[in-house]
Formats: structure tokens, sequence, C-alpha cells
């Protein structure tokens, strides 16, 4: 039987049949004209030198209905290294033949700009996926010629157009009226992959919930089938308001935003590849400012901090019981995978596993602990409403800058 099972309090659009990417196209050009669509590409620069990058690029050199390309480099440390960056990029073209856009973050104009938030008091975060996202989403709120926005990595090693159609539908379909659409897919090759999926966000809501008993935002959230995915679209109005965290925590934290800034009924998950392969980060058991490590510190702080702003109190010993429920709940999980793993003949390492949960169990306590210490921590990225407010010209600038920089290039 397909699956096309509804649960949770989200819509789930499933892929059922073969695949029809054409069909998916022409209807996506015919729909842009009335909600023309951006792709935002944050992208660190050392991913030109992997495979993923080059295929995403081949792929997109037969896509015709985006009305606009941001390709937002991080890791650009030289004029050079933008130059071989935009050369890249060479043969893909937007819906009028215009070449894709690339955002320096980190040449002078566009540092500049960054120093000036900061002397206002609104702090843009580190160098990163967030911060990265949030600048190339500011350039297309400048450019005021997309109502849909289109996000994804640039490290996906299977990457066809089907993904990209099936991202961008929901909200450039005028006729579903969703605001927001979040990406899933299965992640197994010859194992089972997503390790901070399956071994750390699923089983902390289910702990949550058991602790908890029944919130809003944790069955909202529970209703993904892959909270993690870096794949969404969303209208413009919603990436205006929105407001992200700048580390790891930008997936969890940008399904919270929406959760206050959407209604339920505008908010889908879609299915837009059968299985999704793209680069695998190493544990980093003993070190917590690296790897898997780091990204579960960031995503347990950026959930603590929003279910105390629904007024959940964290204290030292609910952090204990949380912990230890948590704890159980992942070494359960790790039987069902191993269950799952052998039915498919799969490769599965228990010890592997079992690593894994304790380093996140580590993570987690020191995460809460943190938050005990300092509630308020590392603030989130501002959203654009709040810089207008506060810097009437500064979308303006960021445009300005940014073709400032392709000018240089000609």
């Amino acid at each position: 039987m397909a699956d096309f099972h509804q649960s949770g309090s989200i819509t789930t659009l499933h892929r059922l049949g073969a695949p029809n990417v054409e069909r998916l196209e022409r209807e996506l050009l015919q729909h842009s004209r009335v909600q023309p669509v951006a792709l935002v590409l944050p992208c660190l620069f050392s991913e030109l030198r992997g495979p993923a990058l080059k295929g995403i690029v081949e792929a997109l050199r037969g896509v015709r209905y985006l009305r606009e390309i941001v390709v937002s480099i991080s890791g650009a440390a030289t004029r050079a290294d933008y130059e071989e960056m935009r050369s890249f990029f060479d043969g893909v073209t937007t819906l009028a033949g215009e070449p894709p856009v690339l955002l320096w973050n980190s040449g002078e104009r566009v540092q500049a700009l960054l120093e000036t938030l900061r002397e206002e008091g609104l702090e843009p975060g580190s160098d990163g996926k967030g911060r990265s996202t949030w600048l190339a989403c500011g350039y297309v709120l400048a450019a005021n010629r997309s109502r849909a926005i289109a996000i994804h990595d640039c490290d996906i090693l299977d990457y066809r157009r089907e993904l990209l159609a099936r991202l961008c539908y929901p909200t450039v379909n005028p006729n579903l009226h969703y605001e927001f659409s979040k990406g899933y897919y299965g992640r197994v090759t010859d194992r089972l992959n997503g390790r901070v999926t399956r071994l750390f966000v699923g089983p902390l809501l289910r702990s949550l919930r058991a602790v908890l008993g029944t919130h809003p935002l944790l069955e909202y959230l529970e209703s993904f089938r892959f909270p993690l995915a870096g794949e969404c679209s969303m209208t413009t109005e919603l990436a205006r308001i929105n407001r992200i965290p700048s580390d790891w925590g930008l997936e969890v934290g940008m399904l919270t935003e929406v959760y206050r800034n959407c209604s339920l009924k505008r908010i889908c998950q879609v299915e837009i590849v059968e299985n999704y392969d793209h680069k695998h980060r190493e544990l980093s058991q003993y070190d917590s400012s690296r790897g898997l490590h780091r990204m579960v510190y960031d995503i347990a702080s950026s959930l603590i901090r929003n279910l105390a702003s629904y007024g959940v109190e964290f204290d030292a010993g609910f952090l204990n019981t949380l912990t230890a429920a948590y704890t159980r709940t992942a070494q359960d999980a790790i039987a069902s995978y191993s269950h799952d793993a052998a039915l498919n003949g799969l490769v599965f390492d228990r010890h592997e596993e079992e690593v894994a949960v304790e380093t996140f169990s580590r993570a987690l306590m020191a995460a809460g602990l943190g938050f005990v210490r300092d509630p308020m921590g590392l603030p989130q990225i501002p959203n654009w409403n709040r810089v207008t407010s506060a810097l009437p010209n500064f979308l303006e600038e960021l445009h300005e800058a940014v073709d400032a920089d392709a000018l240089e290039s000609r």
C-alpha cells in the first residue's frame, strides 16, 4: 500500500506513483507568473571542491521557472575565491536569462554592513549557514521580485531537478495556499543514516512529551518526519518576520518561528525524493566544539530556549529527569533500528549507536545547564522587520553592496 498516511498537526504531501518532473516544472512555470520564486543556496566555498556542488549546478542548468537564484558564499576569503565561484555557476540562468547573484559574505562591503548592524545593537551572528541564509533572503526582499523562496543545502550528492520542483510546489502553487513547506526524505545507503534525527531529536521529543505531558509545540515538532532537513520553501512575507539562530539550531529554530507566525493549516511537509545522501559528519565524541557533538548541543539549546519561551521551566532537577528519560528512550530506539536493519540486510554497528547516544546525552545536559546559567544565551539573528525599523535603508544598501561586488567582476 502506498504511504499516504496523515499524522500530526500539519499536512504531509507524499511522493506517490512514478515521478513526472516535466509536469511539475510546466505547472511551476505557469504559477511563477503570479508567485515568482527565488532559490537561495547557502554555500561554503570548500563545497566547490567536493562532488556534490558540480551535480547541483549541472541540474540547475535545466531549470527554467526560477525568477532569481542567490548563492550566499561563506568561506570565500579572497576576490579570487569569489571569481572562482562565479565561474563555477556559468550556464545557470533564471527565467529571465540572468545569471545567479553571488552574495560574498566575507567581502568588505557585506562585512561593513554587518558591522553597522552590530553598532546598532543588532547581532547578525557568526559566519555560517544561518547568517548566510538570512543575508540571501534579505537580498531577495530588497530586490522585491519574488514572492516565494526555496532554500536547500549545497552538499546533496544525488541532486535531481525533481527535488527542487517538489520543494517549491506547495508554496508556489497559489491554489494550495501554503506559506511554509519542509522537505523530507529517506536517509539510507548500506546503513541507516540521519543519526541526529534518529538518535537525538526523535527520542528527545518523545521524552519531553513523557515528562511534560501534551504540549502544542512538541506535537507540532513531532509531526515532521525529518525536522533537521535543510530543504524548505516559504513566502517572502514569512521570510521577513522569522528570527533564526546562526548556529546548528537553525532548522529547529526556523520550525518554531514558523509555528509562532503561521496557521498550522498553512504549513506542510513534502516528500521531495525517495532517498537522499550528503556528506556525513564525524561524531566528535570527546570534543564538544566539533562534529555531531556540537550540532546536538546547538539543537538542544535552541529547543530548550523555545520551550522556555512558552513557559516550560528548566532547572537542574528537571534536566536530570529529562536526560535520564532521553537516554532510555534513545537506547530503546537503537533496538528498534537494529531490527529494521536486520530485516533489510543493512550494516548496523550497535556499539557505535550506543556511543552516539552517550555523547548526545552529555550534550543535552551541557545545553540545559548552559541555559540555567544564562537563559538568554546567544541572541537570534533579528528578523528583517526589526532591521528595517532600526535602519530603514539597510536592505537597499545590501542590494547595492552585492551588485557592486558583481560589477567589479565584469
